[in-house]
């Protein structure tokens, strides 16, 4: 008969999984560091919270604390109200076409239509873009300095002009570039143009 000592462990028990809620918060804490562009030194620096409590915040291995959060919600200027609210249901992962936000803006003959789900920490997206024969758009400056743009041509011919160098692109053709200063979009025609525009920030 085999001794109380010498049965086998018991198999150890499975981690419980992590709150919905805290798994959430904790990608909302990642994103709005990115969206800073601070590494998580930078970030325990400006808040007075340890790198490591940062770390496991942000893998939601740990809930943080009010005090943390308080601290957090101070240096990304929100209230905690705020920033709950924000995490308070999950985005949606899958936008019909009839669904997708279209804007047009009629001086120029310029349309674009959303894509991607929407999401406030997004880091990429994906734009539906049309311009109409003889349209000229032009920006004087990046919304956000060093954005990350891949122009994929459908239909029609286009003239994209950034960093003073000029691209005449037609169907098919995919240009990449990073946007540092003005950009100016054309369409030559004879025939409307429509692109994708895929946008990552830096």
């Amino acid at each position: 008969m085999r001794s109380r000592s010498d049965a086998p462990p018991p198999p150890p028990e499975a981690s419980p999984a992590p709150d919905p809620v805290d798994v959430r918060l904790a990608a909302r804490l990642a994103e709005l560091r990115a969206e800073q562009g601070w590494s998580l030194g930078e970030l325990a620096d400006r808040s007075g919270v340890s790198r490591s409590t940062l770390s496991r915040a942000e893998r939601a291995e740990t809930s943080p604390t009010a005090s943390v959060l308080n601290r957090l919600c101070h240096v990304y200027g929100r209230t905690m109200s705020r920033l709950l609210g924000e995490i308070e249901t999950e985005p949606a992962l899958l936008v019909r076409a009839a669904e997708q936000t279209r804007w047009e803006d009629r001086r120029t003959g310029y349309v674009r239509r959303s894509v991607s789900p929407p999401h406030p920490g997004l880091r990429g997206e994906l734009v539906e873009c049309r311009l109409v024969a003889g349209a000229d758009v032009a920006y004087d400056r990046p919304s956000v300095p060093g954005l990350e743009q891949h122009l994929w041509v459908l239909d029609g011919t286009l003239d994209l002009t950034a960093a003073d160098v000029e691209h005449r692109l037609t169907a098919g053709d995919c240009l990449r570039w990073r946007v540092w200063g003005p950009v100016r979009f054309r369409c030559p025609g004879p025939d409307d143009v429509r692109y994708v525009l895929a946008v990552v920030l830096p």
